[in-house]
């Protein structure tokens, strides 16, 4: 059995300003997004020259914090944003759904796309392989704010987290961080190290994603106020990772059927 460690979520007070640890992480996750981009921009095969890194990182940096919040109001709050509409803009209290920030990159990146006169899907492409390692990012700072735990284990690698007893349970953040992020940023880009059919590179993020988080909500605790959906096992988080699995499936069939590369967009 491991101790969870006592981490501070605060990483740094500069008077009446306080930096978060899980703020932190969002910055690292956005600042190897732009470089990871730099570099897959420097490739003849895509479409977004290292000077649109900057413009595709604002496009999408919005799409993930105003989905997030939106998708989070939408699919874990219940009847919250109807209620309370401006509950959206009250960041400070938390709450942000992966789903829901997937939605808002992929409105915006189609937004970008069309203004630009570019393929949505050639840039999906281009833009899968930066998401995974911001996603590392944010599991850790779940860790260190102490949240989203596991079920109670026996596994020797079980962690007890003092405020929800003494039961050592699984450590569900860092299997998010090593399969969501570190397992599928290796998948995602090492798949798209080589010129691939249009569609296909967002087809492996999206049935990679969606299988590992499913994987992983087995072990991880529901949400308190939402529970299990059914039969004692399926989550939200599951049922939401459904549809990314089968869209990325049908993605990469249309992908290998029709091979367009991403000039032909």
């Amino acid at each position: 059995m491991l101790q969870y460690p006592a981490i501070d979520p605060i990483a740094l007070s500069l008077g009446p300003l306080d930096i978060h640890w899980y703020g932190v992480m969002y910055a690292i996750g956005f600042g190897l997004a732009w470089w990871l981009g730099r570099l897959r921009a420097r490739r003849a095969d895509t479409p977004v020259s290292p000077a649109q890194m900057d413009d595709v990182l604002l496009f999408g940096a919005i799409g993930v914090v105003v989905g997030g919040r939106v998708g989070y109001a939408l699919f874990y709050s219940g009847g919250d944003l109807l209620a309370d509409p401006l509950s959206l803009l009250r960041v400070w209290e938390g709450g942000m759904a992966f789903h829901g920030g997937l939605l808002g990159v992929i409105v915006m990146m189609a937004w970008y796309a069309r203004r630009q006169r570019i393929g949505a899907l050639a840039l999906g492409d281009f833009v899968a392989p930066l998401i995974p390692p911001g996603l590392a990012a944010g599991r850790l700072g779940n860790f260190i704010n102490g949240e989203l735990w596991g079920a109670p284990t026996q596994w020797p690698w079980g962690m007890v987290y003092p405020p929800l007893g003494t039961e050592p349970r699984h450590p569900s953040q860092l299997y998010e961080l090593a399969l969501e992020g570190l397992a599928l940023f290796a998948l995602v880009w090492g798949f798209s190290r080589h010129p691939r059919p249009t569609g296909a590179i967002t087809g492996v993020f999206l049935t990679g994603y969606g299988l590992a988080r499913f994987a992983v909500e087995f072990v991880r605790l529901p949400d308190a106020h939402i529970g299990y959906l059914m039969g004692g096992w399926l989550t939200m988080g599951q049922l939401l990772s459904l549809p990314m699995v089968a869209a990325g499936l049908a993605l990469l069939a249309w992908a290998y059927r029709h091979r367009l590369s991403p000039a032909s967009n």
